[in-house]
């Protein structure tokens, strides 16, 4: 607020804050495209070749801090936020792309690459408006370098909340491409989708994994039921998190969680962790929000954004 003065008579000129906003910058040659929010980078949605799988990293707090790690130590395969899986198509190879080092072409020479892998295919949409940005992409999950085994719908609406917070809706929906396929995930250690937090972030050091039933911990969350868990940590003196929502369509699924940083939730227990098959013209739908804050569970109003977000309200 400011006070003018002009020939005696006083105006108050009352500053207020510009309204959220949202940029989407493609960078072709990085082969990422940045999700800014308010001005500051937020997320990126990464696709270049040298991958084994397109994923989102980094993830940014509302100040700025590394939420989740792209190439961590130990498992140096997971990859900030991603999806994968154990897959069949008839007698072909069962390839596992969420263990991509078994996929490399020559594992004593990783810089030839992957002959498994899933890849980027184009975006199919872009936009912004105000608050909103919505991004739509297609990718193929191949095996032996150029056999497409299934194709892949991604979609990401994200909004800016104000404050740095900002919440993204995230679907997938994958199709078999031309042929049965076969699932075969880990009925232990897969999620769907996975998100990896940055160690600063981590329950090794002092984070904490809380779930909408008030439990806590690896202890209290991993193999759990649960509508929502959130990951938050006090990083130099800021406390922020993460947080994934699973919208409602089906009774709550059983989630993998682990201290030094991976969760996420499981599929509906009918696709959870039993092998399938997903045959010609059938789809594989799967749905995350993600909500980014500052605060830990309580003061962050996680249970709040969670109603909201079923309610189609953010």
């Amino acid at each position: 607020m400011r006070y003018l003065s002009f020939a005696g008579w006083l105006t108050v000129v009352v500053a207020t804050a510009a309204p959220p906003s949202v940029e989407l910058q493609l960078q072709d040659q990085a082969k990422q495209l940045v999700v800014r929010v308010e001005g500051q980078p937020a997320l990126a949605y990464q696709f270049g070749d040298e991958f084994a799988l397109p994923h989102f990293w980094p993830l940014r707090s509302p100040s700025g801090k590394l939420l989740t790690v792209q190439r961590p130590d130990p498992y140096p395969h997971h990859r900030s936020l991603w999806i994968a899986d154990k897959v069949q198509m008839g007698d072909g190879p069962v390839v596992d792309f969420y263990h991509s080092w078994k996929n490399l072409r020559r594992p004593s020479k990783p810089a030839d690459g992957f002959r498994h892998f899933i890849r980027h295919q184009r975006l199919s949409a872009m936009k912004t408006e105000g608050a909103t940005a919505l991004i739509e992409i297609e990718l193929q999950w191949i095996v032996d370098d150029n056999r497409p085994l299934l194709d892949e719908h991604r979609k990401l609406r994200l909004v800016a909340l104000g404050n740095g917070e900002y919440f993204f809706d995230l679907t997938w929906n994958l199709k078999p491409h031309e042929g049965d396929v076969k699932f075969l995930s880990d009925g232990v250690h897969y999620a769907w989708p996975y998100v990896r937090m940055h160690p600063q972030f981590s329950g090794e050091q002092g984070g904490v994994l809380t779930n909408d039933e008030g439990r806590r911990g690896q202890a209290g969350t991993n193999d759990q039921t649960a509508r929502w868990i959130d990951y938050s940590n006090t990083v130099a003196g800021e406390t922020e998190g993460l947080a994934l929502f699973v919208y409602p369509d089906d009774t709550p699924p059983r989630w993998l969680t682990r201290e030094y940083g991976t969760f996420g939730p499981r599929r509906a227990e009918k696709w959870s962790g039993t092998k399938f098959t997903l045959r010609v013209g059938e789809s594989l739908h799967g749905r995350v929000g993600v909500f980014v804050h500052r605060g830990d569970a309580k003061s962050g109003r996680v249970a709040e954004h969670y109603r909201q977000y079923v309610e189609d309200k953010l």
